[in-house]
């Protein structure tokens, strides 16, 4: 089994232990796939994210999954891309909190959005490149059975990462 796979799908639909939510720093439901995760989810979900008191960029909080199939949802908040050396460095931070929330919490598989890369205007190229090789890192250095999927609603977007996948 690989540790990491790239698929195109409905993030919301998946039956894995925890899905990613690329959120806002109000942890409160949004655009994109924010929004489209806390229809699905359910009003249980925003008022257990009331209580979270937000979220800083590049942290990572976990919540019940309610109506999900997927049992919690890992909420992260990636940066706005303005082509800073720190905007790599938070994106990273993104991946790595995330899945350390899944090591902590025993989960067994954990599936991501393309963290940024909508209204917050990240390159896909470069967030595919920085997802890839922090999770690659962080699979190497933990000791979890941990599987990992990157999720995509667009066979295109899809396409960039399995490029990138086997250039590695």
């Amino acid at each position: 089994m690989k540790a990491m796979e790239a698929i195109q799908g409905d993030i919301t639909k998946l039956a894995v232990d925890a899905i990613v939510n690329a959120a806002n720093k109000s942890l409160l439901g949004g655009g994109g796939v924010d929004g489209a995760i806390h229809r699905a989810a359910g009003p249980l979900l925003l008022e257990e994210c009331r209580k979270l008191n937000g979220c800083q960029t590049g942290e990572a909080k976990i919540t019940k999954g309610y109506n999900l199939s997927a049992k919690y949802v890992v909420h992260t908040v990636g940066p706005v891309y303005r082509g800073r050396p720190e905007d790599k460095i938070l994106l990273a931070n993104c991946y790595r909190n995330s899945l350390s929330i899944a090591v902590e919490n025993n989960l067994s598989s954990i599936a991501f959005p393309a963290i940024s890369c909508g209204i917050y205007g990240y390159p896909l190229d470069k967030a595919c490149e920085i997802a890839v090789t922090t999770t690659a890192n962080f699979l190497k250095q933990s000791k979890g059975k941990l599987k990992v999927f990157f999720v995509f609603f667009s066979a295109s977007d899809l396409e960039i990462y399995k490029e990138f996948f086997q250039s590695i």
